[in-house]
């Protein structure tokens, strides 16, 4: 199975996903380039952002990824 195909599971599962879930979750550490690969064949997946905080209380800001209905695209 590829990286885009455990994503693609895991966001009809729950809804979105983060670098951190993509991680702990799918083992993938690129998941940008998985996200990007995944829009260019026509999934609907958009991007909001987020703040938190870092394991050093920093704030910081990352991306998550939903999955949208519906969830191809026309091409």
């Amino acid at each position: 199975m590829t990286h885009e195909e455990r994503t693609i599971d895991y966001l009809k599962k729950n809804k979105s996903i983060t670098s951190m879930d993509a991680i702990m979750e799918l083992g993938n550490t690129r998941l940008s380039a998985t996200i990007f690969n995944l829009r260019e064949d026509g999934w609907n997946i958009v991007t909001t952002y987020e703040t938190g905080s870092n394991r050093f209380g920093e704030t910081t800001r990352y991306a998550r990824y939903l999955l949208k209905k519906p969830y191809r695209k026309e091409k």
